[in-house]
């Protein structure tokens, strides 16, 4: 029998790239809205990927339906403070929960777990957009997180996230050709930083953004996706040496998608199916999962990861 999906924010930016990627694998899914009713269309599904942000206010009531039904829960929020909400409240969860199973959080996850190193130091993630010119529901996450903290930056360092007075720094980063040197904005924290520390141990997570991207992020203009493209690069540091990891693609948007999806799969096939809240990295063997998506990954080297 075809399994089926729920997807909550089906009629979103992302939620539409879901339910074509749910479709184009065979499975069926189950679209909602805000005003569905959880209880009832969980009855019909078998998981849940809830795309409907600001995440503050669907997730727990998502999750608390999907445990009702015994469901496992996914979600796309790039929301941190929803991230660590969830990995408190539903740690001992029945159902398998992930959380931030997208661009933002599982991507990077997935490359630092493919670069971990015993005693690591520091994990640094650099994200190189060609632009970024929001969706709706982009920007209005981001005016939830920033009310949340009361206009502060965040940034993991001494084990743990902290909160943060004054202006984030400004640096330089050189990505792998053709991007090469650019400048970029340091503390450029994404849900990720909330992610890694559950199952990597490392006191330092350190995120950077291209500058023009983050222009992007706080101009006025209408979203726009049209030739997007992306490099994220992952490098963990520890006593004994460095490794790196590099995911190109385009459109980060679309490329929430596959991730999101892929991980139902799974999940639904029994595989990194344990109860309680974990990650994309947690859960799955990197390099076996961004092949799986056909995402060009790849090492210092040059070799895939």
């Amino acid at each position: 029998m075809t399994k089926r999906v729920a997807v909550l924010g089906s009629t979103g930016h992302t939620g539409g790239f879901v339910i074509a990627e749910l479709r184009r694998r065979g499975l069926t899914p189950i679209p909602c809205t805000r005003d569905t009713d959880l209880d009832h269309a969980f009855q019909q599904a078998d998981a849940v990927i809830n795309c409907a942000g600001p995440f503050v206010a669907t997730a727990a009531p998502a999750i608390d339906a999907a445990i009702r039904a015994g469901l496992p829960y996914l979600d796309v929020t790039a929301e941190i403070e929803v991230v660590t909400d969830t990995l408190t409240a539903y740690a001992d969860a029945p159902v398998p929960i992930v959380p931030a199973a997208a661009f933002f959080g599982g991507l990077a996850d997935l490359l630092a777990t493919a670069t971990h190193l015993p005693h690591t130091e520091k994990i640094l993630i650099g994200y190189a957009l060609s632009s970024w010119h929001p969706t709706p529901g982009t920007r209005a996450t981001g005016r939830v997180s920033a009310q949340r903290r009361d206009g502060r930056r965040i940034a993991y360092t001494g084990g743990r996230l902290r909160l943060l007075d004054g202006d984030a720094p400004h640096t330089e980063w050189t990505f792998p050709p053709p991007i090469g040197t650019r400048q970029v904005i340091g503390e450029f924290t994404m849900a990720d930083s909330a992610t890694i520390p559950t199952h990597l141990d490392t006191p330092e997570i350190a995120t950077f953004m291209t500058t023009n991207a983050v222009a992007d992020l706080r101009a006025s203009g209408a979203f726009t996706d049209h030739g997007q493209s992306f490099l994220v690069e992952v490098v963990t540091r520890s006593a004994s040496g460095e490794r790196r990891a590099v995911a190109r693609g385009h459109d980060i948007y679309a490329i929430t998608a596959p991730l999101v999806v892929e991980a139902a799969t799974r999940l639904l096939a029994g595989h990194g199916a344990t109860p309680g809240v974990a990650s994309l990295g947690a859960r799955f063997d990197p390099a076996d999962f961004l092949t799986a998506i056909g995402l060009d990954c790849f090492d210092s080297s040059g070799s895939p990861v």
